[in-house]
């Protein structure tokens, strides 16, 4: 018998070993897809009963695919025009760089620098731009995703019930209610910020007088755009932005639009005014969720901004479950009431 279980616990080891690493390459489109599954679940109830499961979700689906494959062209070639921008005005500064009456040494860590920085990006450019096929790919892994996942929505937290044992029952809908609400606040939190600081951005650019009204509000897009980006965020705007004022010599301009955007638009408010939100909204403790924010982000990039927030708010659930485990064990066993009968004489 001992030998069998011993098979058996390999067999499923393999199995689920190389389950992962059939999905690993995938998880990115999968982990979005049920993510907006869950963002849109709400329109799928609704329009379930005139459309039907599938109809409703082919609907979503389709209209989902048309409206972000739209803004993804027109977002990739706004992306072309800035990074295109952002290699010459890099390639600028390092020419004004090696102008200057800098010492010798200087002068020569640059100019090796730059023999070395400019390749490498023009070498990542070069590979995101042959990266197509594989977001194609990545593209109808996702559809598919988001289509079934809308289709059996309803049917998905009831199997992971089923799937629990009935003494667990309890503990694994706490679980759930855990994820639900602690989702529910991390997306509301990010789209609510995303917006705020696309505006504070356009806001920004004319404030500082960094272009004109339709630049402006082209960097605010950008800004909510590149949310979507792990670690991107809106910094890179504003950072070119100064970069910009800089080789126009407006050195002041570069400060102030420098201070503007990472006290209002990122990476300041990631870190302070998100986690608030998701904290008040999910109930948790703010150094918590701040914690998860950043080593999930930093450890999975943007699947870990949601991810890490989730799992330590499932640690602490899990904590307290082990709490009322041990106090239980440890609690001593009440006495027998009433006087003990007397031995007869």
């Amino acid at each position: 018998m001992r030998t069998e279980e011993v098979v058996w616990a390999s067999a499923v080891f393999i199995v689920l070993y190389l389950s992962w690493r059939a999905v690993q390459p995938l998880v990115a489109p999968i982990f979005f897809g049920l993510i907006l599954a869950y963002v849109f679940y709400p329109l799928q109830s609704r329009l379930e009963g005139k459309l039907g499961k599938r109809g409703s979700a082919l609907l979503i689906s389709l209209l989902l695919i048309a409206v972000g494959g739209a803004l993804t062209v027109k977002f990739l070639l706004i992306s072309v025009q800035v990074l295109s921008s952002l290699y010459t005005n890099i390639v600028s500064i390092f020419d004004w760089l090696l102008t200057l009456p800098l010492p010798s040494d200087v002068l020569n860590f640059l100019q090796n620098f730059r023999g070395q920085f400019i390749p490498h990006i023009a070498n990542y450019l070069s590979r995101g731009a042959f990266s197509l096929p594989w977001y194609l790919l990545q593209l109808l892994v996702f559809f598919f995703t988001f289509y079934y996942s809308l289709v059996y929505g309803e049917e998905i937290p009831d199997q992971i019930k089923a799937l629990l044992p009935e003494s667990k029952r309890k503990l694994g809908e706490e679980i759930l209610s855990s994820v639900d609400k602690t989702l529910s606040a991390l997306l509301r939190a990010w789209l609510l910020l995303n917006i705020a600081k696309s505006f504070l951005m356009t806001l920004g650019f004319i404030i500082f007088s960094v272009s004109d009204l339709y630049t402006a509000f082209l960097a605010g897009f950008l800004t909510f755009a590149f949310s979507f980006v792990p670690l991107f965020e809106g910094w890179m705007i504003w950072l070119a932005a100064a970069i910009y004022f800089g080789v126009k010599g407006m050195y002041g301009h570069a400060i102030g639009i420098a201070i503007y955007g990472f006290a209002l638009v990122s990476p300041l408010p990631d870190y302070t005014v998100r986690p608030m939100m998701v904290a008040k909204d999910a109930e948790l403790d703010q150094t918590l969720v701040f914690i998860g924010m950043l080593g999930g982000t930093w450890a999975m990039g943007l699947k870990g901004l949601i991810i890490g927030p989730i799992v330590l708010n499932l640690l602490l659930v899990l904590l307290k479950e082990w709490k009322k485990i041990t106090e239980s064990s440890h609690r001593p066993s009440p006495s027998p009431q009433g006087p003990s009968p007397r031995p007869p004489v």
